[in-house]
């Protein structure tokens, strides 16, 4: 930093460095996604009241109900969840594909986004009928408390993905190889050290695939975890860049935010299954519904008072991942030691994330503290650490 240059001063630099169109259109990129959180209930709650109103799964269950318990709650369920993302498919293009690439954050063709959208499609719906499955046998089998029972089997559907992912599910959608040799690997494996994680689980993938965001990830417990750093970080970061964006990811593995989330997240969804103990009747109503809370026809109106409950909460969910990510960043600062790297690799996420929120608006609406406070920590750690090299790599 230049003696002349105070850390106020040195964020600014970077902020501006963008220049005011760029900034203009991250903010408008930004805007918009607020807007879509409110857009996307009302749509949701039209796909809603769309499958209720046809009877659909009224029907199904009747034709079903010769059937197994868990056959038929499970069929019901995984219907529900199709038809629901087959009717928003419209929606989804446009937030998903659209206007990536209206706003350049997508090269990805059409084609393959729907290749990839029926895939996931085709895992979400097996996976959230058999929970959904465990939902309603906890409702069946515990009665009134079964939101209780509800954080338990949340959390451990939490974990298990968590497990599952990196190794079975993610390779579906991208190619995944080992990093080549050279001063990029030299550096990743230092940090696979630092995180105990094998140098055979340090790999690179083709994130260009779906999206052009500067992104590196360590995913995994276990056996699983491992260290993947986008082809998109590789083509366009500088060595310190990728040290200190990796340093960053690493850092929450080190200090276990998995774990963390894996507590909260299932006491939030306890709190939420207890709210919707007691409003499933009264939105039943409104949305023309006579199902009852344990009947699997009934799910329309579960994932209406789900989907109202998690907007209300994202100021809640959005602290808690703000605190990991400035816990990570002070991570890769204090291993990794490169502070402007860091600066200059999270202005290149001010794209899709406006640097400069109002105080109200990070709170509400950012799962990452603002680039610009971001950037302004990593500018105190290099006044206060002034002659300070980054560690021996």
């Amino acid at each position: 930093m230049s003696a002349n240059l105070t850390p106020a001063a040195e964020t600014a630099r970077y902020i501006d460095s963008l220049g005011s169109e760029a900034l203009a259109k991250a903010q408008a990129y930004t805007t918009g996604n607020h807007w879509l959180l409110l857009a996307g209930l009302a749509v949701s709650v039209l796909v809603a009241w769309l499958i209720v109103r046809s009877k659909l799964l009224d029907r199904l269950t009747t034709k079903l109900s010769g059937r197994s318990w868990a056959l038929m709650t499970f069929a019901v369920s995984a219907v529900c969840f199709a038809l629901a993302d087959l009717i928003a498919l419209p929606w989804t293009l446009y937030t998903d594909w659209q206007r990536q690439h209206a706003y350049d954050l997508s090269k990805q063709p059409l084609g393959d986004f729907l290749g990839q959208w029926a895939l996931s499609e085709a895992i979400s719906v097996v996976l959230a009928g058999l929970f959904m499955l465990g939902v309603y046998a906890l409702i069946r089998k515990t009665g009134a408390r079964w939101w209780l029972w509800g954080g338990g089997l949340a959390a451990a559907s939490m974990a298990l993905i968590i497990l599952a992912a990196p190794s079975v599910i993610e390779p579906m959608f991208n190619e995944y190889k080992p990093v080549p040799k050279g001063e990029v690997r030299t550096a990743l494996e230092k940090i696979a050290d630092d995180v105990d994680i094998p140098h055979d689980r340090i790999f690179m993938y083709d994130g260009s695939r779906q999206s052009e965001r500067f992104t590196a990830n360590v995913s995994g417990i276990g056996p699983t975890a491992r260290i993947a750093i986008s082809d998109v970080a590789l083509k366009e970061a500088s060595l310190a860049e990728v040290r200190a964006v990796t340093g960053h990811e690493a850092g929450h593995y080190k200090l276990g935010h998995i774990w963390r989330y894996v507590v909260i997240f299932p006491l939030l969804a306890m709190v939420m299954f207890f709210l919707l103990n007691r409003l499933f009747v009264p939105t039943a109503r409104l949305l023309g519904s006579d199902a009852q809370l344990g009947e699997a026809r009934g799910l329309p109106v579960f994932m209406v008072v789900i989907s109202v409950i998690g907007l209300l909460a994202q100021p809640v969910t959005n602290s808690l991942t703000r605190i990991g990510e400035s816990e990570a960043d002070a991570y890769s600062l204090a291993t990794v030691g490169e502070p402007d790297a860091l600066a200059s690799a999270l202005v290149k996420t001010a794209e899709y994330r406006y640097p400069r929120p109002a105080k109200l608006e990070e709170v509400l609406f950012y799962t990452h503290p603002s680039v610009e406070k971001r950037v302004r920590a990593a500018m105190e750690w290099k006044a206060a650490n002034k002659g300070a090299t980054p560690p021996a790599q």
